[in-house]
């Protein structure tokens, strides 16, 4: 019996340095392919549509203006999606991501050892996210971008083609957070190589925006841009 639970003990503490060294190469990699440079060559145009790259600590985002000359989400992203539709504002605040870790870990407070086990596995179950937010303004957790109507457009395209729409072409609102903002069915399967983060800056790098090579934590997408 000593020699079972002897093995038992050398068994879990190699599976726990196991989990602790794929972790760490994880996190190194992970910030590794933030510093590294994809379009290096972009630099802002000096007139075009500013956007912004949203970070709430945990999950980052886009804030796209809600209509405009080259993209109108009227169609897909409407007031009484809302819980109270005074809420649709101007500016819409895009996310995706893994539907558990998304509705159950809004901060990293809510962050429970379950719930991050399921995103490192990762899953088809994904969601889009918005936010209806009036006049933004930089910030630490707001930094602007300006991009060209030709870049912008590559942005909506990608963010639109994220949604899940059903038989007859609408998008599938689910409940959200609180009053200004909504969830939607969305396409994609979330795992530890695409994130929530990760997303944000594979959209920005596929309009040819300058942003890490890999970005699947929060710290790696704001790094590029300045409050």
């Amino acid at each position: 019996m000593r020699d079972f639970l002897d093995r038992m003990k050398n068994w879990t503490a190699r599976v726990l340095l196991g989990l602790g060294a794929i972790i760490a190469i994880y996190v190194l990699a992970g910030i590794g392919g933030s510093l590294i440079p994809a379009n290096n060559g972009w630099s802002p145009p000096e007139a075009g549509i500013t956007i912004y790259v949203h970070d709430n600590g945990i999950h980052t985002g886009l804030v796209l203006p809600r209509r405009n000359d080259v993209a109108d989400w009227s169609d897909l992203v409407r007031p009484e999606h809302l819980a109270d539709p005074r809420y649709a504002s101007d500016h819409l605040l895009f996310g995706w991501g893994d539907r558990v870790f998304y509705v159950e870990t809004p901060t990293w407070d809510d962050l429970s050892p379950a719930t991050a086990l399921t995103a490192l596995i990762g899953s088809e179950g994904t969601l889009v996210h918005v936010d209806h937010i009036r006049a933004p303004e930089p910030a630490e957790h707001l930094r602007a971008i300006t991009v060209t109507p030709e870049q912008y457009r590559r942005i909506a395209t990608s963010i639109r083609a994220q949604f899940a729409l059903d038989g007859s072409g609408a998008s599938q609102p689910a409940t959200g957070y609180g009053r200004n903002d909504i969830f939607y069915e969305a396409k994609g399967r979330y795992s530890a190589i695409r994130t929530c983060n990760e997303w944000t800056g594979r959209i920005l790098r596929d309009a040819g925006v300058r942003v890490g090579l890999w970005t699947p934590f929060n710290f790696g997408v704001m790094r590029w841009f300045q409050s």
